[in-house]
């Protein structure tokens, strides 16, 4: 849970580190509008992808279900600077299928906390085989990170792109090449 204080405390001593009137008007209600914000863009540290997972419905004869160009927002814990980009998801069903919702939600759940896209591919791809059990899943997420946009190596337009599968997509090359043919 996000402490708004201590965020408004710690963004106080920020601006006067760098030189600024924290009394200013245009700063002197910053640590609140940033407390609040953080409250907002780290919200999936509260969430569970359990939750929005566990309501499932019967469905036979599923080959795959694919959820595609799933926009997000996340925060990198590196350097506290946003990355967004989308998240694409398939999944083999067991005969339980979950509404499409579910899966966008899931990807917000991790998206909505510090986090780096590499740990938040597995952890969507992990929850939906704990919570669905299908019989495999693959995720794919492409984001662009501020970090190399804004400052160091200055690369805007470059994306990131990281994908894990689990279940039948690492055993059947042709299942894993259908999906990433369709979410070209």
């Amino acid at each position: 849970m996000v402490n708004k204080e201590k965020i408004e405390e710690a963004i106080r001593l920020l601006l006067e580190g760098m030189g600024e009137d924290v009394s200013r008007e245009g700063l002197k209600d910053t640590p609140a509008r940033v407390a609040r914000m953080y409250e907002e863009i780290l919200s999936g540290m509260d969430d569970f992808a359990s939750e929005h997972l566990s309501k499932t419905f019967t469905a036979e004869n599923n080959e795959m279900v694919i959820e595609k160009d799933i926009l997000f927002y996340s925060t990198c814990e590196h350097h506290l600077m946003p990355f967004y980009g989308k998240a694409h998801i398939a999944y083999v069903p067991d005969g339980k299928v979950v509404g499409i919702s579910k899966l966008a939600r899931t990807v917000e759940t991790f998206a909505r906390r510090l986090q780096i896209q590499e740990k938040m591919t597995v952890q969507i791809a992990d929850a939906i085989m704990e919570n669905l059990k299908p019989k495999g899943v693959i995720v794919m997420v492409e984001a662009e990170h501020m970090c190399m946009t804004m400052r160091g190596v200055k690369k805007p337009g470059s994306r990131t792109m990281t994908m894990i599968s689990r279940g039948v997509f690492e055993e059947d090359e042709k299942l894993k090449r259908t999906f990433l043919d369709l979410v070209k």
